[in-house]
């Protein structure tokens, strides 16, 4: 049995069997790290001490099983560099609440994963270390901004992994390496300790190998805390137990905007083909519109940057993180220091917000985007009115080449327009695998629920798991 393929719900009925134990888990995964790591550069800090730690760890609901954490997640004692070189150095004093919550029930870090700095891209390729590539194909990007912990799951380098999802950076990288991603309602999860990109839009969620592992993770993550005010005060449900209620019954609405020119022509059949499954079930599907959409990727484009110029203002050089070596004075520091520290993407955001912000421009841009953002999240409602769930593709296309969109901005955003509407209106996605393409590149399926109705998005998608079996007919080239 190779013990870093298990799934999180796996290895821990293992531990608790005593059939297994946390060291032999943490030693098959940090093999598995140096085997292939090499290649994926999935990891920016390797946390080579798991095994010592899993053997000291006390049980729990986790049990000193290893799971990486996106590197823009506070990790006390441990880098949390945000793929950029202005924090190249920065090691945080605390715990962001999701790892609290984890060490509480006794997880090992694996290590801290790569993404697109600050969280800004769709293809992990705009880290300022290096670029992570996807298991399925080396050749191709992993998604983004989770590149990093959507590889790192897909390669069983940890057992899972945490992302953060602003415009569908759990998703979509979910969809291109072939594993689950889940996108909480907005307030569901703490933000505590989530390096901010737009604090609107930010959501932490898990990256896993099945639905189960999602639920399971989800539910030791979720709940208020008292160290974020957007974080919600809703009880948190027991979503594992749950998730093998009956579909029958249940409505689907496939909106019309998601299936239309553009998308690969396998991504749209895998998809519908798997509805027709659940058709099957007995699940009613009909088509719907969400007529906004069309304009989901210019509204998301003024809102997030607008919040990046903000929040990133706090990068300047004088109490952490990395500061120009030469300068004249106070003012040249900070310009010196936020144009070398910062990539291209994001200071193409900064400006872009900061554009949309200044005065003359706000009402014409911010201001006009907020009001559109408020019809998105009214289609939504609509539709919700009528339907349990929401079907959509993940992602237009499977992953593309390494360097394919790179020099074209707009058309690497475009790779988002399926997932963006979901953050604007604050409810909850998960993406999971459901075929392969011509090219034997995993195909993602979104299931869009209403606001924390996390426990019908898994059912669902633990049903589609189920009648698709991805994991057990398929499993990347690396």
């Amino acid at each position: 049995m190779q013990l870093n393929r298990l799934s999180l719900v796996e290895a821990k009925r293992l531990v608790d069997k005593g059939e297994t134990s946390p060291e032999e888990i943490a030693e098959a995964v940090l093999k598995r790290i140096e085997e292939v790591d090499g290649k994926i550069k999935a990891y920016i800090t390797v946390n080579w001490s798991m095994v010592e730690d899993a053997k000291s760890v006390k049980n729990g609901k986790l049990s000193g099983i290893p799971i990486a954490v996106k590197d823009n997640i506070c990790t006390k004692g441990v880098k949390t560099t945000c793929a950029s070189k202005i924090l190249y150095n920065f090691v945080p004093p605390y715990d962001a609440t999701v790892v609290e919550k984890m060490k509480a029930e006794g997880y090992v870090l694996a290590g801290k994963t790569n993404l697109d700095e600050f969280a800004m891209g769709s293809s992990t390729e705009n880290s300022a270390f290096f670029t992570t590539r996807n298991p399925w194909d080396l050749e191709r990007v992993p998604g983004g901004s989770s590149g990093g912990s959507a590889a790192a799951v897909a390669a069983d380098m940890c057992i899972a992994s945490l992302g953060s999802d602003t415009g569908g950076s759990i998703r979509q990288p979910a969809a291109f390496c072939g594993v689950v991603g889940l996108k909480p309602t907005y307030g569901r999860v703490s933000r505590y300790g989530l390096v901010a990109f737009a604090s609107s839009l930010d959501q932490i969620g898990p990256i896993t190998k099945t639905v189960e592992d999602a639920a399971y993770l989800l539910e030791i993550i979720s709940g208020r805390d008292p160290m974020d005010s957007t974080s919600a005060p809703v009880d948190v449900e027991d979503f594992k137990q749950r998730l093998s209620e009956d579909v029958k019954g249940l409505r689907v609405a496939l909106p019309k905007e998601y299936f239309a020119e553009g998308i690969q022509g396998e991504v749209k059949e895998e998809v519908l083909s798997t509805v027709k499954l659940l058709e099957k079930e007995g699940v009613a599907v009909d088509e719907v519109s969400l007529p906004h959409t069309e304009y989901a990727v210019a509204t998301y484009y003024i809102v997030a940057p607008a919040e990046a110029s903000s929040n990133l203002a706090r990068y300047d050089g004088v109490k952490y993180g990395y500061r120009a070596e030469d300068f004249n004075g106070l003012i040249d520091m900070y310009f010196k220091t936020r144009s070398e520290g910062f990539g291209d993407e994001v200071k193409r955001r900064i400006m872009l917000g900061t554009y949309s912000l200044a005065s003359g421009y706000y009402d014409a841009y911010y201001l006009r985007a907020k009001k559109v953002r408020t019809l998105i999240k009214r289609d939504f409602e609509r539709v919700f009115e009528n339907f349990d769930v929401i079907i959509t593709p993940t992602s237009p296309t499977t992953a593309f080449r390494i360097g394919e969109k790179s020099s074209d901005p707009l058309t690497m955003y475009l790779s988002d327009i399926f997932t963006i509407s979901v953050n604007l209106a604050g409810v909850p996605a998960i993406s999971i695998p459901c075929g392969l393409d011509s090219n034997g590149l995993p195909i993602g399926l979104q299931i869009i629920a209403k606001p924390f109705d996390e426990a019908t998005l898994l059912k669902v998608a633990y049903r589609i798991q189920e009648l698709v079996d991805f994991r057990g007919r398929y499993s990347p080239k690396v």
